[in-house]
């Protein structure tokens, strides 16, 4: 039974119900991509092709080297602590109560806004194709139903992100064959300008930046380690599958892309240049069908988007760090955060007031300020706590998530000020209420024991 150690008036009862293991290497994988939203390269297709020069596939590559140093850093604290707290759980053994805390405070703002921005874009496309209905219509009602088969479980979930993943691929398979069909016969552009850019090095690292949002996948998958069946295992696994193959998807759709539009300035809309590629490639049947695999793509990542915050918050409430009753409640029923999620809908009503561009200019300060932690929390686990550092362990716990270390490091410097600016006042908004929760630092802030659990 998993035990809390600090101060008694802040220590949770003990929880009964446990959350249903039921995910192999497969749904974990399946849940990560569908996540990531394999269709997700198209929505920066532009934006990133006029600031790199056309060399999308360069700035994914860049940012898919970056994300494989911490996706095997996650690997190795997810074989350590197999449950559901992702880098807050990973933070708070390594460097304790505090530091945990912080680091799944950062996380919550990358997580608590992914589901906003899906809930935007399917009121977006749905108030663009049936404009008699109010947009707030489309996103209230996909707040419900994501909330339901969140409730319900993560079977549901995962069984419904199955579906969306298949859909995707069909789309994916269908543009690639009907964009080389559409090039049969004709030039075909440079290569080497997709990988390489026409703007310099700093321009494709710039776009790498902005693109390493796309692969919060397997950051997600960790947070469901105490429903797979065996974690310790598997979980790694689906976490270096999730980041291959999300980063090839990645890569080879916006190098076709580049194919069948060369020239991003041709683009007669930068932030619709992919309804153009897609337009280019296959004409009207696929343009519809891309707006309805991105409708669906948009609700699956919702679905896994909402379980992976409503799991975190379930694990520091569970420790105490949050209201217990109110986030560390599974239901008995569907052995679910039940609680946990209907605050993330909550939030994400204010889905209804903000506008996309705010929401998507501060998303990526959590998931940075999360990496890096998770990176630094190897080389404190294993390199210094179990004195690992000759051999093969040196590389393996010393070398390894260090670059991985000095490679998020350097994308978080290179967020906007903005983000900079609103993760900053979120920080210091957590470190206000650690210090009412502590007494003024006085008192160590809840740490869950997990020594009789591993």
């Amino acid at each position: 039974m998993t035990s809390v150690t600090g101060p008694p008036s802040l220590l949770p009862a003990r929880t009964p119900v446990r959350m249903t293991k039921v995910l192999g290497v497969v749904g974990l994988t399946v849940f990560g991509i569908a996540y990531m939203v394999p269709l997700t390269v198209f929505s920066t297709l532009g934006p990133v092709a006029e600031i790199t020069g056309n060399g999308v596939p360069g700035a994914y590559v860049v940012t898919l080297v970056c994300m494989l140093f911490t996706a095997l850093s996650y690997g190795k604290m997810t074989r350590r602590y197999p449950v559901a707290g992702s880098a807050y759980t990973y933070s708070q053994q390594a460097f304790g109560g505090h530091a945990g805390f912080l680091t799944g405070w950062a996380l919550m703002l990358d997580y608590l806004l992914l589901p906003m921005i899906n809930y935007l874009l399917i009121g977006l496309y749905m108030g663009a194709y049936l404009p008699g209905v109010p947009t707030a219509v489309w996103v209230l009602a996909a707040i419900a139903l994501v909330t339901v088969l969140n409730v319900l479980g993560i079977k549901s979930v995962s069984t419904f992100n199955g579906i969306v993943v298949v859909v995707q691929v069909v789309f994916a398979v269908s543009f690639v064959l009907l964009s080389l069909g559409s090039l049969s016969g004709g030039s075909v552009p440079d290569p080497s300008v997709a990988f390489s850019g026409m703007n310099g090095v700093g321009a494709l690292f710039t776009g790498a930046a902005i693109l390493c949002l796309s692969f919060l996948g397997f950051d997600a998958v960790s947070t469901l380690s105490e429903e797979a069946r065996h974690p310790q295992r598997d979980v790694p696994r689906a976490i270096m599958a999730v980041t291959l193959i999300g980063g090839l998807t990645f890569i080879g759709l916006s190098f076709v892309s580049y194919l069948v539009v060369p020239d991003w300035q041709s683009f007669q809309n930068v932030d619709t240049a992919s309804a153009e590629v897609v337009q280019a490639a296959g004409g009207a049947w696929l343009s519809n069908f891309f707006a309805a695999c991105l409708l669906a793509g948009a609700t699956g990542s919702a679905l896994a988007s909402q379980a992976s915050v409503s799991r975190i918050l379930y694990t520091m409430g569970r420790d105490g760090v949050l209201p217990r009753r109110l986030f560390g409640v599974l239901t008995r029923r569907f052995n679910s955060p039940a609680r946990a999620t209907l605050v993330v809908s909550l939030v994400s009503l204010s889905a209804l007031v903000l506008p996309l561009e705010i929401v998507i200019t501060i998303i990526s300060f959590g998931a940075l300020a999360a990496f890096t932690m998770v990176n630094l929390s190897v080389v404190k686990t294993y390199a210094i706590d179990d004195a690992r550092r000759r051999g093969r362990d040196a590389v393996s716990y010393i070398v390894l998530p260090l670059i991985g270390f000095a490679l998020t490091l350097w994308l978080w410097t290179s967020l906007p000020g903005s983000a900079l600016l609103v993760g900053g006042v979120w920080l210091l908004v957590g470190l206000a209420y650690l210090a009412v929760l502590t007494r003024g630092f006085r008192r160590q802030p809840p740490v869950l024991d997990l020594k009789e659990d591993l």
